[in-house]
């Protein structure tokens, strides 16, 4: 069972808003326009809902109009302010020159007022309102520039933060300028006590679908005398104010959960929703030690959470919490695809890791106690998790087995843990500043030695982070990484190799990218396993060799000294990874990157290699992270071929009678598979942070076997495909849509699957709100 705590997002339909909306649709459908006994029930059942509406809101005069949701509103809302600045810029009178609005408001406001003031030619000064550390308006700020302002747009409740604007204190500023004020009502709706009547809100923008009502739906309020200009002309429904056969069906849903607010018994008390938040911030407490909330309890919605802990991102937490089953965001639904920092948290001031790290938990006041009970268990068992793992302190930490390849990325930049069981050293390779407490952590758990801190190179987009990591773990460090008996980029002096058990690791100066880039071999026996490359090839791209300490000339020698010790079917681990390939060849880079391939094949001189490389690298714009880019990637680099196996093309593979079998991988992490194993689908547990491992045995494979890599999403998933595919296996696989999309009633096909068979062990009157005021 899903626990659903994205309500701010959008909510389930009430059980009664259901019945409502298919009693509409089966029985009383009739048009509100028509005459006749059908078309007059469903305009008395129109005007039965306005009027409730009106109740709830607090609003009995002034327009209220029927939309399809809050941006509609939203829409309207500023296209008829804007409208009559024009007006009145048109008869001869000057207009305030500026709009403004809450640096924290929902993307929609903004991009509403760009688009209506371009749209209208009036090319008035757009200006966010600046916030506070808890999040509320500037108001003194706001007292500053007032005046200047034609249209002031503030929200009644954060979306993401839940923080609660002082909207009596705004009305004080605004009394008197003459600014048209447009306030956000979507998260405040049944939430928080408007009374628009009482207030000189001149439009308010309502979405039902955020307290129980179905898509589609919505409402905005504009008082009495505020200027009004339709968004959609034509047939003169709602009074000709919003043109188009209302959506009844949608109005009769809404209309069943504005009854229930008014008569009670379905959402739950300020109290009661008090106590909730409280009991469920004190399981993040145990689950999350040192977990930061990010806005006040005392001036936010009490069904809104917003929380960052340090040195666990925002990624890692929803893919952990969502294999506990529970349903949270990273921010705003409509931005919750961007990987980005909340530029709410960024509004407030707040560091920049918490704005890059924070989850919104927001919970329903319909939902039931137990439910919220459950969804503390799964917190904490979520830290359970975590600490189980080694992804944070434990104070009954026990050695945990690592793998002998371990990958960590930031922002496309790679860094590499090189770990023997046996011995219990390992070597780290690349560290990255954002890393050392992940990876201080990590070695410690983990009860290993640290026998180096290597920098395959001088970095030109960061300074070296080795030291750093040194100082985090001294009780760690053999004599050999002591300071002092290592050169600068952390090999110990005078040893030719470092000894990891069975593996050791020997250098090879590969001058270039910068004069002193290396490379690190990895063998066991007499195996070589894989190669440390730094930025010298990457996927899709060769290092860039105009830094100062770059060595241009000797790029092209460096490359076949590498082909000569590594071979072209060598596995090659890079410093960067913008498109998540994980590893290469040089037989996979020559196919891809001409250059590569005319100085190896001795087509090219080392001169012209040069030449032709400085071409490329000729104003070189950021990466997508915009980081500096350390390499120009070539076209065919980010390959656009689909991976994706829907669910049946899955049942096909595994069902009676289809041969070969094929290999399934689970890539989530071991955190996420010790909460929800799939001991159904018997996969071969493969974490994506250690996939590097076992791409050699894959590439081995016949060249017929599938092999189907799935994950939470599909998303993850779909990079694992992608970089076995590009090394060669045509038959990798992703599963669309990942687990989320696998029914459990298909996952018995799965018998028969290569695998590991032990995989996966890894609401009573209306709410009185009047304690918090707005």
């Amino acid at each position: 069972m899903e626990i659903y705590l994205d309500a701010n997002a959008t909510t389930p339909v009430l059980p009664q808003a259901r019945e409502a909306a298919l009693s509409v649709m089966a029985d009383a459908f009739g048009n509100p326009s028509s005459i006749h006994g059908s078309g007059l029930k469903a305009r008395a059942r129109l005007d039965e809902v306005r009027a409730t509406a009106r109740r709830v809101l607090g609003a009995p005069g002034g327009r209220l109009v029927f939309t399809s949701g809050a941006t509609e509103g939203i829409q309207t809302a500023v296209l008829s302010a804007l409208t009559a600045l024009r007006q009145r810029r048109d008869a001869g009178q000057a207009i305030p020159p500026q709009l403004l609005y809450g640096a924290t408001e929902h993307k929609a406001v903004p991009e509403a007022l760009k688009h209506w003031n371009a749209l209208l030619g009036l090319g008035l000064e757009v200006v966010a309102i600046p916030v506070g550390l808890d999040g509320r308006h500037d108001l003194v700020w706001l007292r500053e520039q007032v005046s200047a302002a034609g249209l002031v747009c503030t929200m009644a409740a954060n979306n993401e933060t839940g923080v609660i604007s002082d909207l009596d204190g705004i009305a004080e500023v605004l009394r008197g300028s003459g600014a048209l004020w447009l306030v956000d009502g979507v998260q405040a709706l049944g939430k928080l006590p408007l009374q628009l009547g009482e207030r000189a809100i001149d439009y308010a923008p309502f979405s039902g679908h955020k307290l129980y009502a179905p898509k589609g739906i919505g409402m905005l309020y504009v008082r009495e005398g505020a200027p009004f200009t339709p968004l959609m002309a034509g047939g003169g429904q709602e009074g000709a104010l919003r043109s188009g056969t209302e959506n009844m069906a949608g109005i009769a849903a809404l209309g069943a959960v504005l009854d229930a607010l008014e008569q009670g018994g379905t959402f739950a008390s300020l109290s009661q929703l008090i106590d909730r938040r409280q009991r469920l911030a004190d399981a993040l407490r145990d689950a999350f030690p040192g977990v930061v909330f990010n806005a006040p309890f005392d001036i936010s919605l009490p069904t809104t959470l917003n929380v960052s802990v340090p040195g666990l991102g925002a990624k890692l937490l929803l893919d952990l919490f969502d294999a506990a089953g529970l349903r949270v965001s990273g921010g705003s639904a409509c931005g919750a695809s961007k990987a980005a920092p909340s530029y709410v948290l960024q509004a407030m001031g707040l560091p920049a890791w918490r704005a890059a790290s924070a989850v919104r938990l927001s919970f329903g006041a319909a939902d039931t106690d137990a439910t919220l009970e459950e969804a503390c268990r799964r917190v904490r068992a979520c830290g359970e998790s975590l600490r189980a793992t080694c992804q944070t302190p434990s104070p009954n930490d026990s050695p945990q087995a690592p793998d002998l390849l371990t990958r960590f990325t930031v922002d496309g930049a790679c860094c590499y843990v090189v770990a023997d069981v046996a011995s219990r050293r390992c070597v780290v390779v690349d560290p990255l500043p954002e890393l050392t407490g992940t990876l201080a952590q990590w070695l410690r758990c983990r009860g290993l030695s640290l026998a180096a801190v290597l920098d395959t190179h001088s970095h030109g987009d960061h300074a070296s982070s080795a030291q750093a990591l040194r100082d985090a773990v001294p009780e760690l460090l053999s004599e050999e990484a002591w300071p002092g008996r290592v050169d600068a980029l952390g090999w110990p002096a005078g040893a030719e190799v470092i000894a990891l058990g069975a593996y050791r690791l020997s250098r090879l100066a590969t001058p270039g990218h910068t004069e002193d880039s290396t490379a690190y071999l990895l063998h066991a026996g007499g195996d070589l396993v894989a190669t440390f490359v730094g930025d010298t090839v990457m996927p899709g791209a060769l290092g860039r060799s105009d830094f100062a300490q770059s060595a241009p000339a000797a790029f092209g020698p460096s490359l076949k000294t590498l082909e000569r010790n590594v071979g072209l079917d060598g596995l090659l681990l890079p410093g960067h990874d913008y498109d998540d390939r994980f590893a290469t060849t040089l037989a996979v880079e020559c196919e891809a990157q001409p250059l590569l391939d005319g100085v190896l094949k001795g087509r090219l001189s080392a001169e012209a290699f040069a030449i032709g490389k400085g071409v490329l690298e000729h104003d070189l714009a950021p990466t997508q992270y915009q980081t500096m880019a350390c390499g120009a990637r070539v076209a065919c680099a980010r390959s656009t071929e689909r991976v994706e196996l829907d669910v049946a093309g899955l049942q096909a593979l595994l069902g009676e009678g289809a041969h070969p079998k094929p290999v399934l991988v689970d890539v989530r992490e071991a955190y996420e598979a010790r909460l929800s194993p799939n001991e159904a689908l018997a996969p071969e547990a493969v974490p994506l942070s250690a996939l590097i491992n076992a791409l050699p045995r894959w590439r081995a494979l016949p060249a017929d076997t599938p092999v189907v890599f799935f994950c939470r999403s599909g998303n993850r998933s779909a990079q694992a495909a992608r970089a076995l595919r590009r090394l060669g296996h045509a038959q990798s696989w992703s599963l669309a849509g990942g687990l989320a999309l696998w029914p459990e009633a298909g996952a018995s096909l799965a018998t028969g699957a290569r695998g590991n068979p032990n995989a996966g062990t890894t609401s009573g009157v209306p709410i009185a709100f009047d304690a918090i005021a707005i």
